[in-house]
């Protein structure tokens, strides 16, 4: 009698213990910018492996309804931290949006313009008189116009197409010659699965600045409570282990990566794109490229997408 009382009474503390600890975890809501996928391999893998709770932080991941959401509920003190794209959030900042960059999840352009290798396109110059797809009117347009000023071309020069978000099917149909906006990892590997050969040209290597395609952004005004800063210092951290484990272990990690919703992830197309996106991930996610973000801000300025180039400290911080 007296051992079952003191078995019960060490289950009951330990049950106490447990709940205390969970107290003790901050609660931090994190809006994706799209569903899960590789490009948030090291966000999923922190939350699989548990450096998120080792930090005290017990975080949500939502996948949004709407991907134009998740900045506005941060900017809006509706939710911790986002995922978005160096380019929107300096188009957000234009807008009034109190939004500033925290940390970087992939640290390349992913966007590139993409066609098919049996329509003989070999170079840029050889769009002039082409269709060129698109999904997102401004940005894309304005690296298209780029891209093709290298070669000597204007948007003049070729018929530009709003397929939505139809990139690869448009491409495969041939409703159009070539497409902007396709994510390297990618829509080249979904073309390899339609046994269909693309051929990628890459917006850095003609005349586009480089810059971070995914970042996290947090509410600028909100960095003045010491609280805040610090639970988003500790999210920075647990996404630096997440990373160092993500180099380390990569076949381990795909298998955490794919637990997390193993229906929906555990595919061909994330398997290939799973490699295609690690050596673009951040090594350094809490890391600023000051440079990068101001080449980037007047660059966007001079293609009359935003009204005025911010101060550094307005689109980005680096939370030490």
């Amino acid at each position: 009698m007296k051992k079952s009382l003191f078995l019960c009474g060490v289950a009951a503390l330990m049950v106490n213990l447990s709940a205390s600890a969970a107290e003790k975890l901050q609660k931090l809501n994190l809006q994706l910018d799209w569903f899960v996928n590789p490009d948030h391999a090291a966000l999923i893998v922190a939350q699989q492996k548990g450096f998120f709770a080792a930090n005290g932080l017990e975080v949500e991941i939502v996948e949004p309804a709407d991907p134009a959401l998740p900045p506005k509920l941060v900017a809006a003190g509706k939710s911790d931290l986002a995922v978005s794209y160096q380019p929107q959030l300096l188009m957000d900042i234009d807008q009034g949006l109190p939004l500033v960059r925290v940390g970087t999840l992939i640290a390349t352009p992913l966007n590139s313009l993409v066609v098919l290798k049996e329509s003989g396109i070999k170079s840029l110059a050889d769009l002039k008189g082409k269709k060129v797809g698109y999904s997102v009117s401004g940005f894309e347009e304005a690296l298209l116009g780029t891209m093709l000023k290298s070669v000597g071309l204007t948007l003049k020069d070729v018929e530009v197409i709003n397929v939505n978000w139809s990139l690869s099917p448009s491409l495969i149909s041939k409703q159009v010659d070539a497409v902007i906006g396709a994510f390297r990892n990618f829509e080249l590997n979904q073309l390899a699965l339609e046994h269909q050969q693309g051929v990628a040209f890459y917006p850095e290597e003609y005349g586009v600045p480089i810059y971070d395609e995914l970042i996290l952004v947090a509410n600028k005004k909100q960095l003045h409570d010491p609280q805040y800063q610090a639970k988003l210092s500790a999210f920075l951290t647990a996404l630096e282990q997440a990373t160092v484990y993500l180099m380390n272990h990569q076949q381990q990690a795909w298998q955490d990566f794919v637990s997390y919703k193993a229906k929906e992830l555990d595919n061909e197309l994330n398997r290939r794109a799973w490699q295609d996106t690690l050596p673009r991930i951040s090594l350094m996610p809490r890391g600023l490229d000051q440079h990068r973000y101001q080449k980037m801000a007047t660059f966007m300025h001079e293609q009359g997408l935003i009204k005025q180039i911010p101060a550094l400290d307005d689109m980005a911080r680096q939370i030490n």
